[in-house]
């Protein structure tokens, strides 16, 4: 209404608004009531000299105020609302609600995510049951029709991921759920961006027989994400896509590996464009350092972009024509070659000698760069191979010799003509003295390279002069001839050097020059294949995932469910299975990034559906009801209007004989609001207060479990279950019977009451300030225990635990905290017999140990049942994720699976949690028991 989020449950009461002129002219026709005087004759004749007179009419503004009464009770019987949710509840049948749970939901999700549970909520306030369905999901999930109550914690438990989603494999979820009920209305909580699947999509929305479809979606004009990226020559190009033309300028920043800033620049869209390119002037070295590229602003997963092996580590392909290399190594064409290469890049051989075997094979194995030394003429379909791999954009650099001099006709593999024969020294095409190098020019491959002087030519071939020659040399002798020659071929590229790859022709392969210059070709070139174990010899089966890539567009560690990416998963389009991210290890790795090249962002707008359909915007509120402010706004008025008739009739005028009763009520009624506002006050100071004694009492009496609230709200409400699970299955097993469990704040919750504190490691999570450390660390000094808990079990498997970001946001914490030595649970310490008898202290995860407090060993415990000396550990750490195996939903159903193939993991994970919570209870009773037959003997039983 008017622009303004507004709407009216019952908008035909609005009609009644048409009847204020009605009531406008029966007050303009209704006087006011005749005053009433007291007799006194005198009074009264005294009144009579004066010649008042009554009006006829009620004044204006007395009008106006009850005119707008009137309005303001209409519109309030209109029920109008500010923030409305989508009425869901307007129809009878199921809702379907579908969650784009996608990259483009990665800023917002918590907009999104309120609103799904607002929905939700409301159609359980009708009765309705639901079924929730996520875009990004595995390809078995399962999607059931069910009630309110047991749909909003998978909601709360899901969060987006850096992957594109699958919006009819949802679609399809959710139809086979609703099993053909009627009636049923889809919600889709859409991400805005378009997808080659829409028109699929629609069908299927159409086919599926909804009452009605609510499509959620506020655009994407502000989206920008990056879809390519190209190492040219001179710079290092950053392709960027937008839904439409125009806009502000967007700063892109590069950042190494350890997320150190190394350059930033500035992209413009052109007038009408929707790509706009960034281009980063800076050195090759530094351009060969960026580890990722990040879009300012853009808080989603496709605003950043990925660097890997394929950009940095090249792979190179070596093939010769010559046989016998082994028996003199300094003399064969690749020996020099491979020393050159070796540092920055992974070298693979031809392994037969046959060039059509080895060929094929080098092509298969995807590399950036071939180099031949002195091969002349290759076989018919090794060449069509190499020529397809130079066209899709490999790198053939050749070396000349007496093969290629005297085979060089017509060669379709070269960058120009050659010249049959070669030109030696004191030759018919002959100098009288060796050639130095002339200087490289400025604007080519090998720019800003001094010319080694000590180089010297003693023998090449020679280059059919041509108009294209001089754009086709990249470097010269002394005397003008080529050196290097290069020339585009496709999206490849072919490089000539005019002398072999053996220091005979030249001495230009054991200079220093020789190594910077195929460096430079090296990092000029790019993969042409995708090889999954980046930066190895060989082709791995599949890679583990290394660091995984957030909807959000920050990296961490793989969650659960991500798998290794193995050869089929590299075609396809980042999923739930394989999202965006680092697959491998520290080593060497690929990225896999949303978009690709030739991607386009569109805005996904209005779906041309058959079924009836509406589009709202996520809100941004809670939804408010307007009614209670504009019935007591009216209320208000209605008791104006009563002062104000009391006023026209002498109500508040004080005469000789009788006081002013009006003045005194309106008196005594601003005593009494006086005194509720006092009122209101004591109890809002009351309720600032800390808890009294009852209280305090009550929370000594009751043992309940803590954990501590991280401020995000999905490991909060994980934590929330796991602790609520823990303390079901203590109520079932033993005779203690806690409370429900508490979230606690660090900074203002008192911690004294609480003898174990669960404190989940969430990277995302603000860190702690300096005073919630200060009041943790005295809690533990006290005698209170925290179990930090890391989560980071699946990361240690991939190559330890030492660099996550968990393990490092824990010892931050800990760095101000006063920590005892620890050690893992010893095999006779309490914690392995406290009620239970375990052997290790499983999670989610299982492997990481428990850390504790370290005792000193003694020489020989006899026949203790424990280590003694054990007091209760004020630490433990583990990484094994407890919250999450003890969480379950209302009906006592696990929440998230273990990962492990033992199926008790999960019970002894419980048994864990119980064995922690007698520990904390009972302290080193286990210990204690040794001292029971001394203590019979005294009392002489």
């Amino acid at each position: 209404m008017f622009g303004l989020p507004i709407v009216f449950a019952a908008p035909a009461v609005l009609s009644g608004l048409l009847a204020l002129p009605v009531i406008w002219w029966l007050l303009r026709l209704t006087p006011p009531k005749p005053k009433t005087e007291v007799f006194p004759p005198l009074r009264l004749l005294a009144m009579i000299a004066r010649r008042e007179e009554t009006p006829a009419r009620s004044p204006w503004w007395l009008t106006l105020l009850r005119l707008t009464i009137a309005a303001l009770v209409i519109v309030a019987l209109a029920r109008p609302v500010i923030n409305p949710l989508a009425d869901v509840a307007a129809g009878e049948g199921p809702l379907a609600v579908m969650v784009d749970n996608s990259w483009a939901a990665g800023d917002d999700w918590d907009v999104r995510a309120a609103q799904a549970a607002a929905l939700i909520e409301k159609a359980a306030e009708a009765g309705r049951p639901v079924a929730l369905a996520f875009t990004v999901a595995p390809d078995n999930a399962e999607v059931l029709l069910r009630n309110a109550a047991d749909i909003l914690p998978v909601l709360a438990a899901t969060q987006p991921l850096a992957a594109r989603p699958d919006r009819p494999a949802a679609l399809a979820r959710l139809t086979e759920a609703l099993d053909d009920r009627l009636g049923a209305t889809l919600a889709w909580l859409g991400d805005g961006v378009a997808t080659p699947q829409t028109p699929e999509l629609v069908a299927a929305i159409d086919a599926a027989g909804f009452a009605e479809v609510i499509v959620f979606d506020e655009g994407i004009a502000d989206l920008r994400a990056i879809s390519d990226i190209a190492n040219t020559p001179t710079s290092f190009d950053v392709t960027i896509v937008a839904p439409s033309s125009g806009g502000d300028p967007l700063a892109v920043a590069a950042y190494d590996e350890k997320g150190r800033l190394l350059a930033d620049t500035m992209a413009e869209f052109p007038a009408g464009e929707t790509t706009a390119t960034a281009r980063f002037d800076v050195p090759f070295e530094l351009r060969n350092d960026f580890a990722s590229l990040r879009l300012d602003g853009q808080a989603h997963a496709a605003g950043v972009w990925l660097v890997d092996e394929n950009t940095r580590r090249r792979r190179i392909g070596l093939l010769t024509g010559q046989a016998g290399d082994l028996d003199q190594p300094l003399l064969s064409p690749l020996f020099y070659i491979g020393r050159a290469l070796q540092p920055y890049a992974d070298l693979v051989e031809g392994k037969t000698g046959d060039l059509a075997v080895d060929v094929p094979a080098l092509v298969e194995e995807g590399p950036a760069v071939i180099v031949m030394a002195d091969i002349g003429v290759l076989p018919e379909d090794a060449a069509d191979q190499l020529s397809d791999w130079i066209e899709d954009g490999g790198t053939l650099v050749r070396f000349a010799g007496p093969r290629l001099a005297a085979t060089a006709v017509d060669d379709p593999l070269l960058p120009v003509r050659l010249r049959l024969g070669e030109r030696t020294l004191g030759g018919t095409l002959s100098w009288t003295e060796p050639q130095p190098v002339a200087p490289f020019p400025a604007t080519g491959p090998f720019g800003g390279l001094d010319a080694p002087r000590e180089v010297s030519v003693n023998r090449q071939v020679l280059a059919e002069p041509d108009l294209e020659l001089a754009s086709r040399t990249w470097a010269n002798l002394a005397d003008g001839t080529p050196l290097v020659t290069g020339a585009a071929r496709g999206k490849g590229t072919i490089v000539l050097f005019h002398v072999t790859a053996e220091a005979t022709w030249s001495n230009l392969p054991i200079s220093g020059s020789f190594v910077e210059m195929l460096r430079r070709i090296a990092n000029l070139s790019r993969n042409t294949g995708t090889s999954l174990q980046a930066g190895a010899s060989t082709t791995a089966e599949a890679l583990p995932p290394y660091r995984i890539l957030s909807a959000n567009g920050e990296l961490g560690t793989p969650p659960s469910h991500v798998r290794p990416l193995d050869t089929p998963a590299i075609a396809g389009a980042p999923d739930f299975d394989h999202p965006a991210g680092l697959y491998g290890t520290v080593d060497g790795f690929v990225a896999r990034n949303i978009l690709a090249e030739g991607d386009r962002l569109e805005a996904l707008g209005r779906p041309d559906l058959e079924t009836p359909a509406s589009v709202a915007a996520y809100d941004r509120g809670e939804e408010q009801d307007l009614r209670g402010p504009l019935f007591l706004a009216a209320l208000l008025l209605i008791a104006l209007d009563t002062a104000a008739v009391l006023w026209i009739n002498g109500r508040f005028r004080r005469s000789p004989i009788r006081p002013a009763r009006g003045a005194a009520a309106i008196t005594s009624l601003i005593a009494f609001c006086a005194l509720m506002l006092a009122a209101s006050q004591v109890d809002a100071q009351q309720s600032d207060e800390k808890p009294g004694d009852d209280a305090i009492i009550e929370l000594l009496e009751t043992t309940r479990l803590a954990y501590v609230k991280s401020g995000n709200p999905a490991t909060d409400d994980v934590s929330a279950a796991g602790m609520s699970g823990l303390t079901r299955y203590l109520q079932s097993r033993t005779a203690l019977e806690p409370a429900d469990p508490v979230g606690l704040d660090l900074e203002t919750d008192e911690l004294a009451f609480y003898t174990l504190i669960y404190f989940p490691i969430d990277v995302d999570a603000p860190m702690p300030s300096a005073r919630a450390v200060s009041r943790l660390d005295a809690f533990m000094q006290a005698g209170g225990t925290v179990l930090f808990d890391t989560r980071d079990q699946l990361t240690a498997s991939f190559g330890g635990t030492s660099g996550s970001p968990e393990i490092q946001r824990l010892r931050d914490i800990l760095r101000d905290l006063n920590v005892p030595p620890l050690e893992p649970v010893p095999p006779d310490h309490v914690l392995t017999k406290a009620f239970y008898i375990l052997d290790q202290f499983p999670g989610r995860y299982a492997g990481s140990p428990l850390w504790v407090e370290a005792i000193a060993a003694e020489g020989s415990n006899g026949d203790r049942p424990v280590r003694s000396g054990d007091g209760v550990s004020p630490i433990m750490i583990t990484g094994n994720d407890f919250a999450a195996a003890w969480a379950l939903d209302e009906l006592g159903r696990p929440m998230f699976p273990t990962i492990s193939s033992d199926p008790l993991q999960r019970i002894y994970a419980f048994r864990a949690g119980v064995n922690i919570m007698m520990y904390m209870l009972t302290g080193n009773y286990k210990s204690d028991q040794v001292h029971v037959p001394a203590i019979l003997e005294r009392l002489g039983q």
